[in-house]
């Protein structure tokens, strides 16, 4: 329940219940608040009892923690009825990116070193039929742009 109480947390909350209930009355607001936590968790229990035996026999493995969607997706993959770790495991993202990293890297080397090389020939196209995306086309002016529409930004 308090999984992420630390202990400077947890002496910061003695210390202010210290201060605000006094050391005398402390003790009896500390059994008061532990029987009511009690009363909850049994209040709790008899609830799910009672689901479970509404629902019949077939659902007698049912787990209220499953309503959580992290857990019933990870209870139902877990299963690996159609071999999802295979596929999980055949597929490692972080090396396809390095790939197509490398990949683009080495075309804007390749442009970037083919249009200095060959800069009087056309500026569309380079010697390895590849095109050169960083230069405008010829003829290309001003007046092909688009009008500009104020009302649609």
């Amino acid at each position: 329940m308090f999984n992420d109480v630390g202990p400077l947390e947890l002496v910061t909350i003695v210390v202010i219940a210290v201060l605000v209930f006094g050391p005398d009355k402390l003790p009896k607001v500390i059994q008061d608040i532990t029987r009511t936590i009690r009363k909850i968790r049994e209040f709790s229990e008899s609830a799910k009892a009672d689901i479970r035996q509404e629902l019949g026999p077939e659902f007698k493995d049912f787990e209220f923690e499953d309503l959580n969607p992290k857990t019933f997706v990870r209870k139902h993959l877990d299963n690996d009825e159609l071999g999802l770790k295979e596929i999980r495991n055949g597929f490692d993202l972080k090396k396809e990116m390095a790939e197509v990293t490398d990949a683009v890297n080495s075309r804007e080397a390749d442009s970037a070193s083919s249009s200095s090389s060959s800069s009087s020939s056309s500026p569309s196209s380079s010697g390895s039929g590849r095109i050169d995306m960083t230069k405008k086309p010829e003829g290309s002016g001003d007046d092909d742009r688009p009008p500009f529409d104020a009302d649609a930004t």
